[in-house]
């Protein structure tokens, strides 16, 4: 194996590189509610979380263990502060997507409990262009462990990976079942946390938040999850939209572009979303080099939203039916993921991994507002020459494949190392062909056409159509009053 040159570039696509004595990568919601409880009872000092969401009344289910503490989140906070009288707890989550949780049952009344809390800290991050969002997915815990992902702590994201149709405690306290649910999540502790721990402190001092409390490095690390890596390097990257006294910061866009540059045999990646042009770019140019890798990607059938399905869904087939045309060594393929009943399974989860070398984890889709438009942060995981990291990144990926086709990870590995081939080995482990479909060009009328040309709903800045909306002034200034 020859060397290869680490895929990190500071400033040009990530902000820090910083050591992991232990770093994980978590899959679905359950397991990374799981050990998000037990590394918050191991707090010493702060907990920060960093939220496009955060609903009060979702209950952290685990179907596998019997948790310590109250089962709904709101409850658990109270419950941590009550039993460790140091700690202290700072929210911050999206002012605009405030609006529609702010009247969820009884969650008014817990955020004026905690408003007056001497020790539990709510913000509304507001410092963001007109119509972008706070999109970020992070809990730090002290300057010790932290967590980033895809996973908000709110309701229609708990799911275990089976993703079965009966699924009892995936009902959200809406009593409206969002049905089968796939996520991501990665853990770390060390001084990659420790930066971390940097960067949300900033954040929060950024949209307006008092003074923070000094922390210690403690040891918070979940007592139930077992290291995927150990003594290892993790980037990371931001998406920051320009503002008036921000800079925009691009790493995240860049990274992307760099990964898919840098693959030699397989670029396997989950999103909830694939219309970047930038980015569509990239893979067309590998597409047309001979020999290429191949490049999976995993979206759900429909996308999210009054609009989203009008935006994000037709771009997407333009950009897959440009693809498409280039194709010549058929190495680029789009799937679906079905559970056992035949139901969608709603690809949340935001994963890249190149090869067996590179595996990057975070909060940004493959679309415009994600690359440049709102604020974004991401975990990347090159193992380089080292062949114990490697050969883990490899199985986090088959373990991947093997979720979605509900088989066994040693079943993957067998037909991979006989096929030499991601698509190959989806087409002979899928069997009838349920569990991982093929994406179907739909038919595309003018009007959706136009929509999604026009970029509505997925700016690429503060200048684009939808960001200058100027009624969201009103709701920001309706939504202050709960500061």
């Amino acid at each position: 194996m020859t060397d290869t040159p680490c895929i990190f570039d500071i400033p040009r696509n990530c902000w820090a590189v910083e050591n992991a004595d232990k770093a994980s990568v978590i899959i679905d919601a359950e397991n990374y509610f799981r050990h998000l409880r037990h590394a918050m009872k191991n707090a010493q000092r702060r907990i920060i979380l960093i939220g496009w969401d955060f609903d009060a009344r979702v209950e952290m289910y685990d179907t596998e263990h019997e948790p310590e503490g109250p089962l709904e989140i709101g409850h658990y906070v109270d419950w941590l502060v009550k039993r460790n009288p140091q700690l202290q707890i700072y929210i911050l989550r999206w002012d605009t997507g405030a609006i529609r949780s702010i009247f969820r049952g009884k969650t008014i009344i817990t955020l004026t409990r905690w408003r007056f809390h001497s020790r539990i800290h709510l913000k509304l991050d507001s410092k963001h262009p007109i119509g972008a969002a706070q999109h970020q997915k992070m809990v730090v815990i002290d300057e010790d462990t932290a967590f980033c992902g895809g996973i908000d702590i709110t309701d229609d994201r708990w799911d275990t990976r089976a993703h079965r149709e009966d699924q009892p405690q995936r009902i959200p306290p809406n009593n409206a079942d969002a049905g089968p649910w796939h996520d991501a999540a990665m853990a770390v502790q060390g001084e990659v946390a420790k930066k971390m721990a940097e960067f949300a402190v900033n954040r929060w001092k950024i949209a307006g938040g008092t003074k923070m409390i000094d922390t210690v490095a403690g040891d918070s690390w979940p007592d139930l999850l077992e290291p995927d890596f150990r003594d290892v390097d993790v980037a990371f990257s931001r998406t920051q939209p320009k503002t008036d006294d921000q800079e925009a910061i691009n790493e995240i866009e860049q990274l992307y572009i760099d990964l898919i540059a840098s693959a030699e045999k397989y670029i396997y990646a989950e999103s909830q979303y694939f219309a970047s042009g930038k980015i569509a770019a990239a893979i067309a140019a590998r597409l047309k080099e001979s020999g290429g890798p191949e490049i999976i990607i995993l979206n759900p059938v429909v996308s999210e939203g009054w609009l989203e399905p009008e935006v994000m869904d037709t771009k997407r087939a333009q950009f897959i039916s440009a693809l498409m045309d280039v194709d010549h060594e058929n190495r680029f393929r789009v799937f679906h993921a079905i559970n056992e009943a035949g139901s969608a399974v709603y690809i949340h989860a935001k994963v890249v991994i190149v090869d067996d070398r590179i595996i990057r984890v975070g909060s940004s889709n493959i679309n415009n507002r994600s690359l440049g438009f709102d604020t974004e942060c991401d975990l990347t995981i090159d193992a380089g020459n080292d062949t114990i990291d490697r050969e883990r990144i490899a199985h986090i990926r088959n373990d991947l494949i093997a979720e979605h086709l509900d088989t066994s990870v040693e079943a993957i590995e067998q037909v991979l190392a006989r096929t030499g081939s991601l698509i190959k080995t989806i087409e002979q482990c899928r069997s009838d062909g349920t569990r991982l479909r093929d994406y179907r060009l739909p038919e595309l009328d003018d009007l959706r056409e136009w929509v999604a040309d026009h970029s509505l709903l997925d700016p690429k800045n503060a200048d684009d159509n939808f960001a200058g909306l100027k009624r969201k002034r009103r709701w920001r200034k309706w939504i202050r009053r709960w500061h």
